[in-house]
């Protein structure tokens, strides 16, 4: 019995240590950008960087443990903007404004977990992040794809159509929102519009799903 107690104090001690240093990485990141560096990692949370492995193995582990607390965290917001009530076309905007403000609010993390670094000296070198961003992207457009699946009547194909207005929408925001944080052409509102229009076709037709929140 005891062993147990302590085996579970052990593993909430080691959760805690691995909230608090990714915490540190995100503060690194947040004034880095895509320059963070598993050296600047360390020495923010007071640790050297072999400890920094020992908790995630190497610099992919822990950008994936990045990228799945940032997904998580949007995921979140999106589907609060789809569950607040109102009518479908603002939904659809709120929803598309969401991701636009995230990647406006934290570009340091956007270009993170997009755009690997030019200029990260060579030792550092390798977060490898294009080779981790397409899983990032893929795993929204499948959240999101479930939820038009579960929301919208599409009839006999409605789960493969789903998956595929999954996946193109978040292909849109991000290579929308990719190209509008560069210099910001255009307020960000008129984006989301534009985006909004570009999208509602056979959208603004389909029924909800019966006793389904609606999308």
């Amino acid at each position: 019995m005891e062993t147990a107690r302590q085996a579970d104090r052990q593993r909430t001690a080691a959760e805690q240590r691995r909230r608090e240093l990714l915490e540190a990485a995100d503060r690194v990141v947040l004034r880095d950008g895509p320059r963070a560096s598993m050296n600047a990692i360390a020495a923010e949370a007071g640790i050297t960087k072999p400890i920094l492995y020992r908790h995630f193995g190497d610099k992919g582990g822990l950008y994936r443990a990045l990228a799945q607390r940032h997904t998580d965290a949007l995921l979140s917001n999106l589907r609060a903007a789809l569950d607040a009530p109102a009518e479908r076309r603002r939904r659809v905007e709120n929803t598309l404004d969401t991701y636009l403000a995230a990647i406006e609010t934290r570009p340091q993390v956007y270009r993170f977990l997009m755009h690997p670094s030019d200029d990260t000296p060579a030792p550092e070198q390798g977060f490898d992040t294009g080779r981790h961003s397409v899983p990032l992207l893929r795993r929204l457009g499948e959240e999101l794809g479930q939820v038009i699946a579960e929301r919208v009547d599409l009839g006999a194909d409605g789960e493969e159509t789903a998956r595929i207005w999954g996946h193109g929408i978040v292909g849109m925001m991000h290579a929308a929102g990719d190209w509008w944080l560069g210099d910001r052409p255009v307020p960000r509102e008129r984006l989301v519009r534009n985006l909004a229009d570009l999208l509602w076709g056979r959208l603004a037709e389909v029924g909800d799903r019966p006793g389904a929140p609606g999308f």
